[in-house]
C-alpha cells in the first residue's frame, strides 16, 4: 500500500505525497498534523478506504516534514496552506473532494475554503487545533522560552516524548492565519471527531471550528478513550463509518 510519488514546486524542492488516481470521482485529501508524515496508521488507512471504495486520495508531507523538501524550521502555516493548493491543483485538479484533517491539518483545511470552494463537498476534522500555535503554545509559554524564542528566533519545546523546534517566524505566521473568526456559508457535511482522553488540544477547538460553519450539517464525536491522534483501530473505524454516511449524502 505504501507506494509515494514526489512533485516538484520549484527548481530544488519537491513534496512527497500518495495517491489514488481517478479522473472524474469524488476525492479524499488528507492533511496530517504538526511535525507528521504520511507513513502513519491514519493517512494509510484513508488510502485503503479510498481504493476499496474506488475513490481518489491524496495525501501529502508538507515542506520541511517527512521527505518532503525543506527544513521544517523554515516552513509556518502560509507555506503549508500553499503546499496543499498547489497539490490539489495539480493532483485533484476539478474533481470534487472531502477535506479530512487531523490536528494542524484541520488549520490548513479550513485555509483551502477561500480556494475550492465549489469543489469541497465535505470536512472531516481529528482532534482540530486550528491556531493552536497563539492560543496552546505562545499564550502558555513560561516567561523564559518566550524571551528565548524573542531573542534567538528558536527554542525546543518537549511536550511527552516529542520535540518541537519552535521559531518566531512560525509564531508570527500563525498570527496573519487566524481562522476562528471565518464564517463559512457552504452547505456541506462538516463532523469533527475529538479524543475525550486528549491531552494535547481541548475538545472545545473542535467546537470553535463547527461554529466557523454556519450553514453546514454538523457533527461532533466525542471518543470516550480516544487520545489525541485517534489513529486507533476503533476511532478509525468510526471516523470511516461517518465518512461513508457523509459521501452517500452528497447531492
Amino acid at each position: 500500500m505504501k507506494k509515494f510519488n514526489y512533485q516538484k514546486i520549484s527548481k530544488t524542492k519537491k513534496l512527497r505525497y500518495m495517491h489514488n488516481y481517478y479522473k472524474k470521482k469524488l476525492y479524499l485529501v488528507f492533511l496530517p498534523g504538526f511535525m507528521s508524515d504520511i507513513e502513519g496508521k491514519k493517512p494509510q488507512s484513508f488510502k485503503k478506504y479510498a481504493v476499496k471504495n474506488k475513490l481518489g486520495y491524496l495525501a501529502l508531507e508538507y515542506f520541511g516534514h517527512g521527505k518532503s523538501s525543506g527544513q521544517f524550521t523554515e516552513g509556518n502555516i502560509s507555506i503549508w496552506t500553499d503546499n496543499v493548493k498547489f497539490l490539489i491543483k495539480k493532483i485533484v485538479k476539478k474533481n470534487n473532494f472531502i477535506l479530512i484533517g487531523s490536528s494542524m491539518g484541520s488549520w490548513i483545511a479550513i485555509n483551502q475554503f477561500k480556494y475550492f470552494k465549489s469543489q469541497i463537498k465535505g470536512f472531516i476534522g481529528i482532534g482540530s487545533a486550528p491556531e493552536f500555535l497563539t492560543r496552546l503554545m505562545w499564550n502558555k509559554f513560561p516567561k523564559n522560552i518566550k524571551e528565548e524564542i524573542l531573542k534567538k528566533g528558536i527554542s525546543t519545546i518537549k511536550n511527552g516524548q516529542y520535540k518541537y523546534p519552535i521559531t518566531l517566524q512560525l509564531i508570527k505566521d500563525g498570527r496573519k492565519n487566524k481562522v476562528l473568526f471565518k464564517k463559512i456559508l457552504l452547505k456541506i457535511q462538516v463532523s469533527m471527531f475529538h479524543g475525550k482522553k486528549d491531552e494535547v488540544v481541548p475538545t472545545i477547538f473542535s467546537r470553535k471550528v463547527l461554529n466557523i460553519f454556519k450553514k453546514a450539517k454538523k457533527k461532533l464525536f466525542i471518543i470516550r478513550k480516544g487520545d489525541h491522534s485517534l489513529s486507533d483501530t476503533r476511532s478509525i473505524k468510526i471516523i470511516q463509518n461517518e465518512l461513508s454516511k457523509i459521501i452517500k449524502n452528497i447531492p
